[in-house]
């Protein structure tokens, strides 16, 4: 027997919509949503915008005010009990004698895991957890795989004709895919911690790799232009050949450079850092596991590749890839056209990538899908 009620599939829904509202600003802390509810009234609501300002308890605790005393709080994911950049959500719970909570899920992360609920039980607070879990685990992929993996969530983009290819022959591929689809990258880039990419797409595409405000589309309906963050711009430029006076170094946002080794004196702008990551083991090129290690450790958690077929073939070959989005435009470029992945030789179809397709849908007149590689 089921020992939620139909009521609290219904409060609970609504804070994992209120969740959703941060998919494009909280990076990279999770998105959060809470509802409090006193005798099947909501008198208080809320959720985790920014990362450094106040947690989704705390805006709907504000909101309630002294109806939070002995109220119902449903959040969808369980009360933090430390101190972070803010104060724990737990002792505001507690603070507010709230009198029942209920978590969709418990915190992934292994050494907090379960502590904001036996806070809140201490307290004289009942508690429950479970409710609409998957769906408050799918909120936040990235999180929960670094606190239990501790590596990011890697996705990767690509995008080709229906015959499989991503440029010409002559290397001309701008556009293969429509606006629709560009305004949908655009999106994928808003909500990443990092974006990575190669020095090639920086020196021979000009790319700049950042959000842009007025390419995404209807969601600027929803977001104001200074509240949608950049994510990290990565860039694997193993053979130092990136100069300052390139377009990616135009705006002013956070950039990584991924180096084997330093050895030019270039000036770089105050936002760019140079990194050296070992290279991999019998080869000249960057360790990737050790790259993902890397910015797991500075915290990122949900990775976007925006890549050539090189970078993204070496990424997939070492099972680093979690989900690919590849956006098939109606156009076929035949034979000579570059490849959409260069992965080394597989000479038995029992070697092949296996990969579950989770969603085919049209954005424009092009065709996304959404796959997860087999583990």
């Amino acid at each position: 027997m089921n020992k939620f009620s139909l009521q609290d599939h219904q409060f609970m829904q609504r804070a994992i919509y209120l969740a959703k509202r941060g998919h494009y600003t909280t990076s990279p802390n999770p998105r959060v949503g809470c509802v409090i509810v006193l005798n099947g009234e909501v008198v208080g609501e809320g959720f985790h915008e920014i990362s450094g300002q106040g947690h989704a308890e705390v805006h709907a605790l504000k909101q309630a005010g002294a109806k939070a005393k002995g109220a119902t709080a449903y959040v969808t994911l369980e009360p933090c009990s430390h101190f972070g950049l803010t104060p724990p959500c737990a002792e505001a719970l507690i603070k507010a004698q709230v009198g029942h909570v209920i978590a969709a899920m418990v915190d992934p992360n292994p050494q907090v895991s379960g502590r904001g609920l036996e806070r809140l039980k201490s307290a004289g607070i009942t508690t429950e957890f479970g409710l609409l879990e998957q769906d408050a685990r799918d909120l936040n992929p990235g999180f929960i795989r670094l606190m239990t993996t501790k590596l990011p969530y890697v996705r990767c983009k690509l995008a080709a004709s229906l015959d499989g290819k991503t440029a010409m022959a002559s290397g001309e591929s701008q556009w293969i895919t429509s606006d629709h689809a560009r305004e949908d990258v655009q999106r994928l880039r808003a909500q990443s911690c990092g974006v990575i990419c190669g020095a090639d797409s920086v020196i021979f595409d000009d790319a700049k790799m950042t959000v842009r405000w007025n390419a995404l589309g209807e969601l600027k309906n929803s977001y104001e232009e200074a509240k949608v963050r950049q994510p990290i711009r990565i860039v694997i430029d193993s053979k130092n050949r990136l100069t300052p006076d390139l377009a990616i170094f135009n705006t002013a946002s956070k950039i990584i450079l991924i180096r084997t080794s330093i050895e030019n004196e270039q000036t770089w702008p105050h936002f760019v850092e140079q990194v050296v990551i070992s290279k991999a083991k019998d080869s000249e090129q960057i360790s990737l596991k050790h790259l993902l290690i890397y910015l797991a450790q500075q915290g990122l958690n949900d990775i976007l590749i925006e890549s050539g077929a090189k970078l993204a073939g070496a990424f997939m070959s070492e099972n680093l890839v979690d989900e690919l989005i590849l956006y098939q435009a109606p156009k076929l470029i035949g034979s000579e056209g570059k490849s959409l992945v260069d992965i080394p030789a597989i000479l038995q179809l029992s070697e092949a990538k296996d990969l579950n397709i989770t969603d085919i849908s049209m954005v424009g007149k092009d065709i996304r899908i959404t796959a997860m590689f087999s583990r």
